[in-house]
């Protein structure tokens, strides 16, 4: 794809974005954060003047153009500015998973060659101080929060607050320099590099532009008609792409107003006081959702848990017609008015949704029951297709073709086709530079014409121009007997139960399907509250009887799902076993964005796969584990093998 210069007069960057909403719309609200239970607003006018000052700060201590400016931290509006005011000294921001090991820190820190690294407390600091034995670029350490930091050595370390006083008591000297740097910014600087989730190995720094993130910005904002008066809540990690499209992308562009909760344990809460227009979620927070809904009504009375399951079945016939404004009988439409007036509007009102204009899910691929939910409230929830690599945006539903099979259509700018083994390329502005200090990479990934080769398996459906994803095309593969493997269509429809929190399904090239299910300790032990059953742990409660027998009715329920599907009905699971602890990204088997890495579970679990395809009824297993504060330790335990029914059928083999 040959790229185009800028419009005449329009911004090429994120700083001018940001001077151009100062401007226009000076006095209107573009950042909000609670603290200490109080909202605090800043405008376009007082958010620039704070960048301004912070990064003529940095240059008073040693900012220089090109250098990596590493961000660590819950989304909070310093920090946010943290990444624009680098922008403007020509430096380049590179934001880091708050919750990553110091191990894993120090890998990024040291392949972007971080010279500026900004935490937002000391629990940040005290990771970058660990790591500087091993990471020798690191010249200075500056933080947001001055709690707890009172007694270390500031030889090279900084508070926020008085690094944007330098500036500003020096601005006189420091802002021609300022504004010379800001000058030489082109539309194809570097804006930002992001660090993939390393599924497969490394993560790898994705180097973006402004072009790529102005472009993919611009697009996307008219697809969905986003506007200044929207609202959202910056909740996901500031290390992922998508929360840079949403929080600084789309928010520069559009000028709608960033709200940071106060913590991610008030975030329901935050979601609910601001009630977003335009909110994104990945999968996991909308199964937890329903999952926390599920529970109250098991509380609920006889009388209420009635009403919520009678007025729900109106809604998931009539819910997603109204939503697209088709024709619905007067009746239907009548019993969804009483439905939304009791049980819909008072929900979605507990879940902080009533607001919502438009909303998105991404990420991984969410249980079509789950999805529907939403919509059947009346939630314009909407599924899109992208990556890192491209800035985002590769395909999103339009209003009125939503399902929850397909991830839509191509976004505007954005070209796809499918290669001879099913593999899903495209290309759009939104493409990536390259993969930092990695050519080789690149190469693979991106070819000279432009396409991005995704690594997905799918299919462009004829006459509506839908993308299908199938799997990771890595992930799909044949059964002994020829029949297509998708393990993440079976995983899927196991997550829509509350009880199931994770699957893991394996197959490829075996007679049969295996899984592992964790299960869902907030729902599962609420359960167990409720009869009585005592437990000490995850362990226990995993291995109870009665729980192995409900997850049993779960898979069997799914097996007979997934046998009404010729094309993947060979990927029934014959046995399971429900794991004794949950997995997690401390022990290396789920990503920072909870994305399953299948190839270390498969190495790291060997016996208990092996086990799943014996005839023993248990098997015992010691497994590494990793604690909050770093050390290592191990669990034991003997766990139940359970065999599912599997429904005969005649399978199709994939071709």
């Amino acid at each position: 794809m040959t790229t185009s210069p800028a419009p005449h007069g329009a911004p090429i960057s994120i700083p001018q974005l940001l001077a151009r909403n100062s401007a226009t719309m000076g006095a209107k609200p573009a950042y909000r954060e609670k603290e200490f239970g109080i909202w605090q607003t800043w405008t376009w006018a007082e958010a620039e003047a704070e960048i301004d000052a912070l990064a003529m700060g940095m240059i008073a201590i040693g900012l220089n153009v090109g250098d990596s400016v590493a961000i660590i931290g819950r989304n909070r509006p310093a920090l946010y500015w943290s990444m624009v005011a680098a922008q403007k000294c020509g430096a380049i921001p590179v934001p880091l998973y708050q919750d990553a090991a110091a191990e894993e820190m120090a890998y990024v820190l040291d392949h972007c060659g971080a010279r500026f690294v900004i935490c937002g407390d000391q629990e940040q600091v005290d990771k970058v101080l660990e790591v500087q034995e091993t990471v020798k670029g690191i010249d200075q350490i500056l933080y947001l929060d001055k709690r707890g930091m009172r007694k270390y050595d500031h030889t090279a370390m900084n508070a926020i607050a008085d690094i944007v006083a330098e500036g500003r008591a020096g601005a006189q000297r420091l802002e021609p320099e300022m504004r010379k740097r800001e000058a030489a910014i082109t539309y194809d600087t570097t804006c930002v590099m992001l660090y993939t989730s390393g599924t497969t190995g490394r993560p790898k720094g994705v180097v973006l532009s402004n072009r790529n993130i102005i472009e993919t910005s611009k697009n996307s904002s008219d697809f969905d008609k986003l506007r200044a008066e929207d609202e959202v809540l910056a909740y996901l990690p500031m290390a992922w792409v998508g929360d840079f499209i949403f929080s600084i992308g789309q928010a520069m562009w559009t000028g709608f107003c960033v709200n940071c909760p106060e913590s991610p344990d008030t975030m329901m809460t935050d979601l609910r006081e601001i009630g977003p227009t335009y909110f994104f979620a990945p999968p996991r927070v909308f199964e937890t959702q329903l999952t926390n809904v599920m529970i109250r009504m098991e509380d609920a009375s006889p009388i209420k848990k009635r009403m919520f399951d009678r007025f729900i079945a109106v809604a998931r016939r009539v819910g997603p017609k109204v939503l697209d404004g088709e024709p619905v009988g007067f009746g239907d439409r009548l019993s969804y008015a009483l439905g939304n007036l009791l049980v819909f509007g008072p929900l979605k009102n507990t879940l902080g949704l009533s607001r919502i204009r438009v909303g998105y899910t991404a990420g991984e691929a969410i249980g079509p029951e789950i999805f529907d939910f939403y919509r059947a409230l009346g939630i314009n929830l909407k599924q899109l297709y992208g990556q890192t690599e491209a800035s985002v945006f590769i395909t999103q539903q339009p209003d009125g073709q939503v399902r929850s099979d397909t991830v839509g259509v191509p976004s505007p700018g954005v070209e796809i086709r499918i290669d001879d083994k099913g593999e899903v390329h495209y290309r759009s502005p939104g493409v990536f530079i390259e993969y930092f200090k990695n050519a080789e990479s690149t190469a693979s990934t991106k070819d000279a014409q432009g396409w991005v080769a995704t690594g997905d398996a799918g299919f462009i459906e004829e006459g509506t121009g839908h993308l299908r994803i199938i799997d990771r095309a890595k992930d799909v593969g044949k059964m002994a007997d020829g029949s297509l493997f998708a393990p993440k269509y079976v995983e899927n429809k196991l997550k829509f139960y509350p009880n199931i929190l994770e699957a893991v399904v394996f197959g490829n090239g075996r007679d049969s399907c295996t899984a592992f299910i964790n299960i869902d300790l907030t729902a599962v032990g609420n359960w167990a509250e409720r009869n009585n059953i005592a437990y000490s742990s995850y362990q226990e409660l995993s291995q109870h009887p009665r729980v192995l027998e409900t997850i049993g009715a779960h898979v069997a329920e799914v097996n007979a799902s997934v046998a009404a599907d010729p094309m993947l009905a060979g990927c029934q699971i014959s046995r399971f076993l429900v794991l004794h602890k949950e997995l997690d990204a401390d022990d290396g088997e789920l990503t920072r964005t909870r994305k399953v890495r299948r190839r270390i579970i498969e190495e790291k679990y060997a016996d208990l796969i092996a086990a799943l395809y014996g005839d023993a009824p248990t098997v015992y297993t010691e497994t590494e584990v990793t604690y909050e504060d770093g050390r290592k330790g191990a669990i034991k335990a003997t766990l139940s093998l359970q065999t599912a029914p599997r429904v005969p059928v005649t399978k199709v083999a994939a071709e």
